[in-house]
């Protein structure tokens, strides 16, 4: 696995939903819902996708707002890996 560059992190975030930033070396998101229920169903959801993955975000939760921060520890940055997972949590996010 390798640390992208911030070109290729730019030309990556094109396929993602508008969400996701790139910012202080991570990918970072904030998802908001009707109401924590929601927020919690989206949280377990995207739980059950990262461990599939073997691959976990850095979040929280305050009501009914989710902010997710993806990075890959073991390369001290940003990798393909990132990318992939915040695909699979854009399947997830609620239409704004």
């Amino acid at each position: 696995m390798e640390k992208l560059n911030s070109d290729e992190i730019q030309k990556q975030l094109e396929n993602l939903d508008a969400r996701w930033q790139h910012k202080n070396g991570f990918l970072q998101c904030t998802c908001q819902f009707k109401n924590f229920i929601e927020a919690f169903s989206f949280m377990t959801a995207v739980a059950l996708a990262a461990e599939k993955m073997n691959h976990h975000p850095l979040w929280e939760n305050v009501y009914n707002k989710v902010k997710i921060k993806l990075n890959t520890h073991d390369i001290g940055g940003i990798s393909t890996l990132d990318f992939r997972l915040a695909k699979a949590i854009d399947t997830l996010m609620p239409v704004n």
